[in-house]
């Protein structure tokens, strides 16, 4: 299913783009994809094994701030990825 990802802050900065879309079902796979479309950011913002590293977080819809690997996404999500001190 297609999600649309922005990113912000850090992430935006060190992947040089401002956002894609991926297919995912959740957000182990959503981070997964950003990995191989924006090899760059593994081991800055991501994990290699799907999570996001400590210090990053997620937001879904603009709704909920997660990290949880398991948590699910569905058709039309937008999912923004940003350092947790974005924005000072």
């Amino acid at each position: 299913m297609p999600i649309h990802v922005e990113l912000f802050g850090i992430p935006r900065q060190r992947a040089g783009v401002k956002e894609l879309n991926v297919t995912a079902g959740d957000l182990r796979s959503l981070l997964l994809a950003v990995g191989r479309e924006l090899p760059q950011l593994l081991d800055v913002c991501l994990e290699r094994d799907g999570r996001l590293k400590s210090g990053y977080l997620a937001n879904i819809n603009g709704r909920a701030f997660v990290t949880a690997a398991e948590t699910p996404l569905t058709d039309g999500d937008n999912v923004l990825i940003l350092s947790a001190d974005a924005g000072g």
